[in-house]
């Protein structure tokens, strides 16, 4: 009965941080894609996750071309201690550090892909049901996807009315996927729970 208690609760912290790299990748993405730093859900999310991040930008300085390395550091190190801490309690020994830099990278990208998942089926839902939506959210989910779809709609045009490019992204993702994040979390030696697959 413990050691289900132990696992349980091991299992929900695992899925907290997750939650909390997933909030932080979101960050990522949405400086990546210069979506407006003023909405409240951006707000919201630089919130959040300031503190994790805060640590890392004295040193790595502000934002390089798009690209906030404090956000990336932070998450990888979150995932890192995460990996260890929670093999430590779950008596597996101190993994190797190469394993667990491996299942960190991998967690960014499984995380990263989720965002991209999500905000594509977002997406295609308000073109259908709102294709001129103001809300703060859907604005957002706009403004992240454009970067990606944006090379997509130049080789593959609409036909008519149907637009087969967020298809094309979803073949892509789920390619991505399956090859680079599976291939680095067997390389990673840890369970896919951990990387969050």
């Amino acid at each position: 009965m413990g050691s289900q208690l132990g696992s349980a609760g091991l299992l929900l912290v695992n899925t907290l941080i997750n939650i909390y790299l997933f909030l932080l990748m979101l960050r990522f993405l949405l400086q990546a894609s210069r979506a407006d730093y003023y909405n409240p859900i951006s707000q919201s999310v630089v919130k959040i996750t300031q503190p994790a991040v805060r640590p890392f930008q004295g040193f790595l300085g502000p934002v390089m071309n798009r690209f906030d390395l404090a956000t990336l550091a932070a998450g990888f190190v979150l995932k890192a201690v995460s990996i260890v801490v929670i093999l430590q309690v779950a008596g597996f020994g101190m993994p190797p550090l190469v394993g667990v830099a491996i299942g960190s990278v991998a967690a960014l990208a499984n995380a990263i892909l989720k965002i991209y998942f999500f905000a594509l089926i977002v997406m295609i839902i308000l073109s259908w049901v709102a294709p001129n939506a103001s809300h703060p959210g859907a604005l957002l989910v706009m403004q992240l996807v454009e970067p990606i779809m944006t090379p997509l709609r130049r080789v593959i045009p609409p036909l008519g009315m149907i637009d087969l490019s967020p298809i094309v992204a979803f073949i892509a993702i789920s390619i991505i996927d399956g090859i680079v994040v599976g291939s680095l979390t067997r390389a990673a030696g840890v369970s896919g729970a951990l990387v969050g697959l």
